[in-house]
This record gives C-alpha cells, sequence and structure tokens, in this order.
C-alpha cells in the first residue's frame, strides 16, 4: 500500500510546478529514510535475543544497598563498547544483573550497534549442535557482533548426553568486538 501511495505523489507532482514537485519529491525520501530506519530496528531488536524486560526507569536502586549504580549509570552510556572493553556484572540470584543487562543490551541497539543477548547454556547448546564448519561460522558471528551478552555463566547447565542427564558448570566469557551495523 506504501508503495501505491508513493507512486500517487509522485504523478500527481508531474504536474505540478518544479518546486512543489521538489517539496514533495522530498517527502518521498524523508518517508523511505524513516521506515528503512524503523525497520533496521525492528529488525536488530528481533535479532539480538533481549526479548520483553523490565525498563531500568522501574529499577529499585534502594535494594541491593549495595548496588554501585553510579557504574550501571555509565555503563547505560554505552562507553566501554568504543573502548572494546568488557562488562562483568557480578552478584547473586535476584539482584537485578539480567535485568540490568538487557537495558545495556537494549540501549545499544536503540544506538545503532549489533547486539547478541544469550544465555550461557543457549549459547553453548547452539555451538554443539553445529557441524564443525557451522561452529567456526557461528563463533565468527560472536566474534564479529557489537555487543554479545552472555548471560547466567556459571549456572549449572544440564545437557542429556546418551540419554541421561549431565550436569557441568559454564564457564564461558564475552567480548566486545566494538562494531556496529
Amino acid at each position: 500500500m506504501r508503495g501505491s501511495r508513493t507512486t500517487g505523489r509522485l504523478h500527481r507532482a508531474s504536474h505540478q510546478s518544479p518546486l512543489v514537485r521538489h517539496q514533495i519529491l522530498e517527502q518521498v525520501v524523508q518517508t523511505e529514510s524513516s521506515e528503512r530506519s524503523r525497520r533496521s530496528l525492528e529488525r536488530r531488536l528481533r535479532i539480538s535475543g533481549i526479548k520483553s524486560f523490565k525498563p531500568i526507569a522501574n529499577f529499585d536502586w534502594s535494594w541491593p544497598t549495595k548496588i554501585e549504580r553510579d557504574i550501571i549509570e555509565r555503563a547505560l552510556t554505552l562507553d566501554f563498547l568504543s573502548g572494546a572493553r568488557n562488562l562483568v556484572l557480578v552478584g547473586r540470584n535476584g539482584l537485578g544483573k539480567t535485568m540490568i543487562a538487557q537495558n545495556i543490551c537494549h540501549t545499544a541497539v536503540l544506538a545503532g550497534h549489533s547486539v547478541l543477548f544469550r544465555s550461557a547454556a543457549s549459547l553453548l547448546e547452539d555451538l554443539h549442535r553445529q557441524t564443525p564448519e557451522g561452529r567456526r561460522r557461528k563463533l565468527r558471528t560472536y566474534a564479529n557482533v557489537g555487543l554479545l551478552c552472555i548471560d547466567e555463566v556459571g549456572v549449572p547447565v544440564v545437557r542429556r548426553q546418551g540419554g541421561r542427564s549431565a550436569s557441568t558448570r559454564s564457564s564461558t566469557g564475552g567480548t566486545n568486538a566494538s562494531r556496529s551495523s
């Protein structure tokens, strides 16, 4: 439908003065540019795997009392991305590490960076399912993303092996390639 509206505007513009044609053409270009930006944002959000999360604005900074708010707020500026530095959130269960990480990832997507948010278990399982060549491609993908966030590192991973469950500890770490898309 958008294409037919654009075609209609261009057809009407062909019968107008040069100034009106120029204005209509600028509108068409602006509309197309906005639409392209919107689709790019939607694609980056979908690929990121962030899913739904609680906005940082709703975070209760009074609990836990030992949280270093200034460090979290600085991380939300994404300054660590330009320096290709890692950011590690450490703490007990239920303190909000995942929510903070999701907010950082969302901020990065909005800033135009490519982002992947994965749990350590899903990342390892994804790599395990791949052929050797597929694993190399997947590792290149993880290495070349602007921000790779690996959640739940150190959480026991349960995997089916030969019909029985095997529990292992994940020791995966993430790095930032400092690239944007």
